[in-house]
């Protein structure tokens, strides 16, 4: 295999330039894998799959049916624990175990939605960069470097997931609905070696999660305008990031046409860049106001379902709450890689703002906020939590919105997790 540096490698090894045969064989391999069909989009996803199942593929232990019998049991705990603290009820309908690879096929069609538009301009870019005099010596290699975008971006992407898949603890661990609805995909491998790291009992662990995955899925699945509000976001965050001419022209002016073994020496860091501009500032401050709201009200009604059931609660809640502000290095290399920080700065504010609401309004009055986006409070609420709490009252019944009940039909609140079957 010939390593290209953009994340991916070619079959074939590198040619001997002075044998015409393996010259002629290593471009028609090169061409043909740049070329593999993908989903007709920007990014050749296929290639990106592939990439991320190779990678994956040394380090994926298989599970047991032992880990299936924990996850599903400390996710029924998990709904039963949060019922009293949300009038949001269950949103999980059926709890799986998953492998990395399974969390990179069952998420791949949400990140699709989310990086072709970045993509897309990197795609349509390639084109017009290329110098005139390089692309007239490049001949019948025009159309494979014109797919080079496609190619490159598909290579990042597969290895950052591979990345991300080696940290992620379940679907929306990082707070967006990157799974099918109401399945809640538990990584087992990751949970256990995250418990692991905090010297902690892995039971206390495998609960926390399961708490925050089922408090996750009770707001996607109740909140109806919820997940395209975030997804919006997020794209609308992703338009305003650009491709970098001058990074693209150099990477592109180190390609000598006759020699193949120039492609490994391509380096794209620095293409994509955010627009310094009031529009993506403006976009910028709604996903990380969206992502702070979304983490800071699963924080809290986890901390209130808790409360005194485990020893160890205080070490979980921090935690957790610095792993999401900060980051693992895996979902830095991805913000690097497309310009999507997927953090919620202010984590400890927003949830300070929702215990407020609580006090104020209690459970009821909290979680109706949730009824239309207009409700929600903004990043400047932050800053006063208790003078929102006080001062936002309405009459939801007065404007019209509709708020899921505890006790809606279909739901039980004395046997949550019943008739969920096991993946």
């Amino acid at each position: 295999m010939t390593d290209i540096p953009f994340g991916f490698s070619v079959p074939g090894g590198t040619p001997d330039p002075n044998d015409p045969q393996q010259v002629a064989r290593f471009l028609s391999q090169l061409q043909q894998f740049l070329t593999t069909p993908g989903s007709g989009g920007p990014v050749n996803w296929d290639l990106a799959k592939q990439v991320a199942i190779n990678q994956l593929s040394s380090d994926d232990p298989a599970l047991g049916l032992e880990d299936r019998a924990q996850l599903a049991e400390a996710m029924q705990l998990a709904d039963l624990w949060l019922n009293p603290v949300t009038t949001l009820p269950t949103g999980v309908t059926s709890t799986t175990t998953w492998t990395r690879r399974d969390w990179v096929d069952n998420t791949l069609p949400v990140w699709q939605k989310l990086c072709d538009p970045v993509a897309g301009r990197m795609v349509s870019s390639m084109g017009d960069l290329v110098p005139e005099e390089l692309r007239g010596q490049l001949g019948p290699m025009n159309a494979m470097v014109q797919s080079l975008g496609g190619a490159m971006f598909g290579g990042q992407l597969g290895a950052a997931l591979a990345s991300l898949a080696g940290e992620v603890l379940s679907d929306s661990d990082i707070g967006l609905p990157l799974g099918p609805a109401g399945v809640a995909g538990l990584l087992p491998t990751n949970i256990a070696a995250y418990g692991e790291g905090l010297e902690l009992p892995a039971d206390q662990v495998r609960l926390y999660t399961a708490l925050r995955e089922a408090a996750h899925h009770r707001l996607y699945a109740h909140v109806p305008w919820l997940r395209g509000h975030m997804l919006t976001a997020v794209e609308a965050y992703a338009q305003g990031i650009t491709v970098n001419r001058e990074a693209v022209e150099e990477a592109l002016g180190h390609v000598d046409p006759t020699n193949p073994e120039s492609m490994q020496d391509l380096n794209f860091e620095g293409v994509f860049t955010p627009e310094d501009t009031p529009a993506q500032r403006a976009a910028l401050n709604r996903l990380e106001t969206s992502l702070a709201l979304v983490e800071g009200w699963v924080t809290h009604v986890v901390a209130a379902a808790v409360a005194d059931r485990l020893p160890n609660v205080e070490r979980l809640a921090e935690a957790f709450r610095r792993r999401r502000a900060e980051g693992g290095p895996a979902e830095q290399t991805f913000a690097a890689l497309v310009g999507l920080e997927l953090r919620p700065r202010r984590l400890r504010e927003a949830t300070a703002l929702w215990e407020a609401l609580r006090e104020h309004r209690g459970i009821d009055g909290r979680d109706a906020v949730w009824s239309h986006p207009d409700l929600l409070p903004s990043a400047d609420d932050f800053s006063e939590p208790e003078a929102f709490a006080a001062t936002a009252s309405f009459d939801l019944g007065d404007m019209g919105f509709d708020l899921p009940h505890p006790d809606a039909p279909g739901e039980s609140k004395d046997e949550p997790g019943k008739d969920k079957p096991e993946d």
